[in-house]
């Protein structure tokens, strides 16, 4: 599936941008747009909610993303795609991971796909946490 990364232009009016959209129709004969974010869940901002509800960190950004991006519903379908630091996945992250592993499945044939793209997703939140975290300390 032809993708481009941070398209120009996307939504002129006010120089807002997912991070990548489809060439092609995904569905409904409309191109997917998508907005990659990872929020931390120890952060200030987060922990009240994230003490009590696992999550909340995910649902509070996917839902300021899609409300940012709600103009792009006239012509693209758009996937929000949040995961929390601690490793929480937002409900819509985890259903375009499996839409994404069914497709590649329909191609190869080998039904472990999509536990193979969540398996790599995964590993690339920890590498990413493991830098963030490498990041904060003091080196003398």
């Amino acid at each position: 599936m032809p993708a481009v990364k941070e398209p120009i232009n996307l939504m002129r009016h006010d120089n807002k941008r997912p991070d990548g959209t489809t060439l092609l129709p995904w569905t409904r004969g409309k191109p997917m747009a998508w907005d990659v974010t990872a929020p931390d869940t120890y952060a200030e901002s987060h922990i009240g909610s994230t003490a009590t509800k696992p999550g909340a960190a995910a649902q509070k950004t996917t839902q300021n993303k899609i409300d940012k991006y709600s103009k792009l519903a006239s012509t693209h379908i758009f996937c929000q795609f949040a995961t929390e630091t601690a490793g929480t996945w937002h409900e819509m992250a985890i259903e375009l991971t499996k839409q994404i592993g069914r497709r590649i499945t329909t191609i190869t044939e080998d039904t472990r796909e999509t536990t193979f793209l969540f398996q790599g997703l995964s590993m690339a939140l920890q590498r990413g946490n493991a830098v963030s975290f490498h990041n904060t300390m003091v080196t003398e």
